[in-house]
């Protein structure tokens, strides 16, 4: 794993927790040499992460749409930031510049790109893994819809097994580092 994108919000939500993990994620990235790639925002979970990676000396790319540039507000301190003209070439872009995918706590925007990405994989347009990070148990609900989609019949258990839940990075980075070689 040389880069890692991590969908995440542009907020940072009710509970303090959320904060202190990003600040984990982004650290841990650092230090094992894995590049950032998000974003692009310097608000929120997004901008937590991206601070703590550089803090920590680690390596921040940033994709943002025009669009979103003022809303968001475009982190200037990165590594590189890339302005794209769409949300589309936003998450192209970051499909292409990542080796996997964490998906941090986030709102609706998270979703859509977590799904995206996890339907991708699914039907071989990406064969990279993902991962969703459940911090204090944020996923367990979709977890739960995940397996009621198996259970009914509309996702195979062998596409929803593929999917990497844990509750730390480190177990997160550690199954994708082994699934990776597995996907190629």
């Amino acid at each position: 794993m040389k880069s890692i994108a991590v969908f995440c919000g542009s907020r940072f939500g009710n509970n303090p927790v959320y904060e202190v993990y990003a600040k984990e994620v982004g650290t841990y990235l650092a230090n094992a040499g894995i590049q950032l790639v998000y974003g692009g925002a310097k608000v929120g979970i997004m901008g937590t992460i991206a601070d703590a990676t550089l803090a920590a000396g680690g390596e921040v790319i940033g994709v943002m749409p025009k669009s979103l540039e003022e809303k968001e507000i475009s982190h200037e301190g990165l590594t590189e930031l890339h302005i794209v003209e769409s949300m589309h070439e936003r998450k192209k872009m970051m499909m292409d510049l990542a080796d996997g995918f964490i998906v941090f706590p986030g709102g609706i925007g998270t979703m859509e790109e977590f799904f995206e990405v996890f339907t991708w994989n699914m039907i071989g347009i990406l064969h990279k893994p993902c991962a969703l990070l459940n911090v204090a148990g944020y996923y367990e609900g979709l977890i739960q819809m995940l397996k009621h989609m198996v259970d009914e019949g509309f996702l195979q258990q062998q596409t929803n097994q593929t999917l990497i839940v844990e509750e730390t990075v480190e177990a997160v980075v550690e199954k994708m580092v082994e699934q990776s070689a597995t996907l190629k």
